[in-house]
């Protein structure tokens, strides 16, 4: 018996123990007195009995003993009805008294007569012998233990669908109502679930909840496996190349499912037409009946799969037998990869053309840089195999390599105007002509403006001025520059605003650890600390406001100016004070020459008398 059982049938057991018989209560007094019965000593009392007496009663009472049964308290066992009473039925399980059961026990139906069979549970044994049985309880525990041995096992069970109740129907299974939703009555959704009401149905035990005692059955899971098994048999006689008839059951967006009679199958969005079609509502539709080919059949996992396009003859049996490599043919792009794109030839019949053919250049990144779905193209065949039905393309091969020879037309240092194709995190992709593109990166289009993307600086298909920089023609890759068209005005800034010098500025932007300078006519920015905005009377400087700065830090390589205003009053005001202690010492080393000079006088006077 399994854990759950055992759980269960201790359950009731202990519902068993709690309960009890009318009149119990009025006995309460009597069993005081008898539990006083019971603790009495009769041995004491027994004394004039001599010990021989004693002992041939201990004999007799182990005797009398081995012929009772093992009855406990809380058991089941089979008992014979040896007596019917208007308020009892008397049966005999075989102890050394008989038992009684209430008559209200068997209200519901009564079927037994004096002689008969009766399963009871033990509920309690009183201190005289007798047993006070149950009918019910022992009728209970068995209906619980073999809806657990039906759950356990996984068997088909009949059921009376007694009534119906919120979202599903009330089952009775033992004398045991269980719960069937109506999720699980059919496959299909069921709507009117009063048409089950009084009738039998096989259901299996799904749950059981130990704690609330709920029993879930279901009915659906029975037809899911007759259909199995059903969709099994008809599986194992479907081999690949049948042709079979079928309706269209749902459509997905990567093909349709279709009913052959009992059997799903699968109409792949590939296998519905040669040609390419984006949704399969384009060839197939609900409800259609269409004949199909079987593909494939998978037996283990009972899947079928299915062909459409097979029925029709192949496109590549259409192809012009004339075509071969170096042919050009015209074709119009039908679907984008990462790695190239598909130009249908003819309906049905797609070559690929890679990244690497459809240009010169070798910036491409997405071929979405180049083509776009429904274009017209002129390209040439550079493969064709017509029994794998493959075939290549080549578009740039339509015209000659603009790389040849290429560092005669655009040598270093030569300059030419380029349009913008392509951003970047690190530069700006331009053409220069059909095939041939250079890439300036973020540091080479300014001197002057701290762009952190180059989007920053121009727009898609702006015309920029450009100089060759440095050319790598195996590579096939030109590095071009836009700043180094003009001299590098750091040069000259370096010479005006050099450490130490003054200058007058405005604050345009203030940031959270300082403010930003620009000084007139001038297209650089400087950075100024806050310690270093404070002016002579305490105040700080106000956004627009000119005022002179010290340039405090300069930086041609990272085009770094910081200045300072404190520091222009601050450092007159200490000029200002060491001027001062400059003549002080002055005058102090003056006064003291005099006094010297007296003291020489006054020695040479008393050295001459």
């Amino acid at each position: 018996m399994s854990n759950q059982t055992t759980n269960q049938t201790e359950e009731i057991k202990k519902e068993a123990s709690h309960s009890s018989f009318d009149g119990d209560e009025k006995n309460s007094e009597k069993l005081n007195d008898q539990e006083k019965i019971k603790s009495f000593d009769w041995t004491k009392y027994e004394t004039h009995f001599n010990n021989e007496i004693q002992k041939k009663r201990k004999e007799f009472e182990e005797i009398y003993t081995k012929t009772l049964p093992c009855i406990q308290e809380l058991e089941i066992y089979q008992g014979i009805v040896t007596h019917i009473t208007e308020k009892n039925v008397i049966v005999d399980i075989g102890f050394k008294a008989e038992g009684a059961i209430p008559m209200n026990e068997f209200r519901e139906d009564f079927n037994f007569k004096v002689g008969s069979h009766m399963e009871v549970m033990v509920v309690k044994i009183d201190y005289k012998g007798q047993c006070i049985l149950s009918y019910q309880k022992a009728k209970t525990l068995r209906n619980w233990q073999r809806i657990n041995e039906a759950y356990e096992k996984g068997e088909v069970i009949l059921g009376y669908v007694a009534a119906r109740t919120k979202g599903g129907l009330i089952i009775e299974i033992f004398d045991i109502e269980c719960f069937l939703p109506g999720s699980h009555i059919n496959v299909k959704p069921v709507r009117d679930y009063d048409i089950y009401v009084g009738k039998t149905m096989e259901v299996k035990v799904v749950k059981i909840n130990q704690k609330t005692k709920n029993v879930v059955v279901s009915h659906k899971v029975l037809i899911e496996r007759d259909i199995e098994e059903q969709r099994k048999e008809m599986i194992s006689k479907l081999d690949k190349g049948q042709v079979l008839e079928g309706k269209i059951k749902n459509i997905l967006p990567y093909g349709a499912f279709v009913d052959l009679g009992g059997v799903d199958a699968l109409l792949h969005i590939t296998d519905m037409s040669w040609p390419h079609i984006n949704h399969p509502t384009e060839v197939v539709q609900l409800e259609q009946e269409l004949k199909f080919v079987v593909l494939g059949v998978d037996k283990e996992k009972n899947r079928v799969q299915l062909g459409l396009k097979q029925l029709q003859p192949h496109p590549w049996s259409s192809l012009d037998e004339n075509l071969k490599v170096g042919s050009v043919v015209k074709g119009k792009v039908s679907v984008l990869a990462d790695y190239g794109a598909f130009v249908e030839i003819i309906p049905g019949v797609e070559a690929l053309l890679h990244i690497s053919e459809m240009s010169w250049s070798s910036d491409l990144s997405s071929p979405q840089d180049f083509v776009q779905i429904g274009d017209e193209l002129e390209t040439i065949i550079l493969t064709i195999d017509r029994q794998e039905r493959k075939m290549s393309l080549s578009l740039k091969q339509l015209t000659p390599d603009p790389w040849i020879n290429i560092q005669n037309k655009y040598p270093v240092g030569s300059k030419h105007v380029g349009e913008v194709r392509k951003f970047t995190n690190f530069g700006v992709f331009l053409e220069l002509e059909r095939g041939i593109s250079g890439i300036i990166y973020t540091n080479d289009l300014s001197w002057i403006k701290k762009i952190k993307h180059s989007s920053e600086f121009c727009n898609i298909n702006d015309k920029l001025e450009v100089i060759v920089l440095s050319l790598d023609i195996q590579t096939r890759r030109l590095n071009l520059g836009h700043k180094q068209l003009t001299e590098n005005p750091w040069n000259q800034y370096e010479k005006i605003y050099h450490v130490g010098s003054i200058h007058n500025g405005m604050i345009v932007n203030f940031l959270d650890k300082g403010a930003i300078v620009k000084f007139s006519n001038q297209e650089f920015e400087a950075f100024a600390p806050l310690r270093f905005l404070e002016k002579k009377d305490g105040n700080i400087i106000k956004k627009g406001e000119n005022i002179n700065f010290k340039i405090i830090e300069f930086n041609k390589d990272t085009k770094k100016i910081v200045v300072s205003h404190t520091s222009v009053y601050r450092d007159k005001e200490q000029k200002k004070e060491q001027r001062i202690s400059r003549n002080r010492k002055l005058e102090k080393s003056t006064l003291g020459d005099i006094a010297g000079l007296v003291k020489l006088k006054e020695q040479i006077e008393k050295e001459k008398k």
